[in-house]
């Protein structure tokens, strides 16, 4: 896996961790049992964006300029 797909493996998994991270914030108020849950796998999901934006940091850079 390139340093470009690590990138884009990491914004998607933002993207999963803001759109649970929504959630847990509508539901903490009407239905607080959901919110540990969603907070959890928003949490996850944020840690899969780190791992996959440190391994990318970690690669060399192949995009070329043109």
């Amino acid at each position: 896996m390139d340093r470009a797909q690590h990138l884009a493996l990491a914004t998607e998994a933002v993207t999963h961790a803001e759109r649970l991270a929504g959630a847990a914030d509508r539901h903490a108020y009407s239905e607080r049992e959901r919110t540990p849950a969603l907070a959890a796998a928003s949490e996850a999901w944020s840690t899969v964006a780190r791992t996959h934006a440190a391994i990318a940091a970690l690669l060399p850079d192949t995009t070329t300029e043109d």
